[in-house]
């Protein structure tokens, strides 16, 4: 059975509190996991070590935590830390973001983020075993690390974030799970294939790695608000961040990505949204009246090897907007 999971508001929110509720209502209807990005608001961890302290059965993930921003000893720390104030209920989703983000927000150089996720990954396992940390390798060097705490128990799983190829094929090797954003249910799939690759590669069992799929949802009464609002956050995706997005959807096949893009950077919006048209929409988010929404989230609930699907909002949701879809999607309602 597929899990239904929630993926905290990116867009800026009250305050810390508002973030709380948003998972106690998660934890209360059911879903099996809240996770929260780190983007250009606030820090995740303190909200995360927050929640974990104010609610008692719902996993809580990271997805994603930079491997740029945050060196793999801290990750390492931070992952035995939260394990530790969650009681058990934390997982550590890890992934390189990109250059625009690593570059002009952090002020530190981006290259080769393969060989980046995986040296932190496996200087992360070893931080969590407890045992000294020696390590040399291309991107990352440690020497002389100890964690000065027990190491966490159980140990957190590493799960990585990648779109292309190559990135969803080192997850399957090395990473204890994937996770995939603003994917068509057959861009699951061929990613999946990824994921098989890898496995196959490290000689590993396919079902060791947790495959989970973010999904754009809204669901409100007002369909056509909902639709608006994900058509909005979709192509603010595939224009204004970056050309990963734009990238994953021309290798699916939909070429009226690279006009999307375009426009977006042009400041075309409107031409942008109308390049991002109702059968794109449908195969990216899960948006209209509660009915719809439910049935375009089954779609990506039936794929083989999706072990979770995440329900996550628009960027422009209102909070009342982001309560009605929490709701209306609860994984008893459907």
């Amino acid at each position: 059975m597929t899990d239904r999971e929630i993926h905290l508001p990116v867009a800026a929110q009250p305050s810390v509190d508002s973030l709380v509720e948003y998972a106690r209502r998660a934890e209360s209807a059911g879903y099996g996991c809240v996770s929260l990005p780190e983007t250009w608001g606030r820090d995740a961890v303190t909200v995360l070590a927050t929640i974990a302290e104010r609610t008692d059965s719902i996993d809580l993930g990271s997805s994603i935590l930079n491997t740029y921003s945050r060196t793999p000893a801290l990750l390492g720390q931070t992952a035995a830390t939260l394990q530790e104030v969650s009681n058990g209920r934390f997982r550590l989703g890890i992934g390189p973001s990109g250059p625009a983000v690593v570059e002009n927000w952090h002020g530190v150089a981006y290259g080769n983020p393969l060989k980046r996720t995986r040296e932190t990954v496996e200087v992360v396992r070893q931080v969590l075993s407890g045992e000294p940390v020696e390590y040399d390798g291309e991107s990352v060097s440690v020497s002389g690390f100890r964690l000065r705490c027990e190491p966490p128990e159980p140990v957190p799983p590493i799960e990585v974030t990648g779109m292309g190829p190559k990135a969803v094929e080192l997850a399957g090797r090395f990473a204890d799970g994937w996770h995939g954003i603003m994917l068509t249910p057959d861009g699951v799939r061929s990613r999946l294939e990824d994921v098989e690759r890898g496995t196959d590669l490290g000689e590993r069992d396919a079902d060791d790695v947790r495959v989970t799929v973010g999904v754009t949802c809204c669901a409100l009464s007002d369909g056509d608000r909902a639709r608006a609002l994900a058509r909005q956050h979709a192509g603010f995706y595939v224009g204004g961040m970056g050309t990963f997005y734009r990238d994953s959807l021309v290798r699916q096949g939909y070429a009226e990505a690279e006009t999307i893009h375009d426009a977006w950077q042009e400041g075309d919006r409107t031409r942008a949204l109308d390049a991002l048209d109702d059968d794109l929409l449908d195969e990216l988010c899960a948006a209209g009246d509660p009915k719809t929404a439910r049935e375009t989230l089954r779609r990506f609930e039936g794929i083989d090897g999706v072990d979770a699907v995440t329900v996550s909002f628009p960027r422009g949701a209102e909070a009342d907007e982001i309560r009605e879809t929490m709701d209306e999607l609860a994984p008893d309602r459907g």
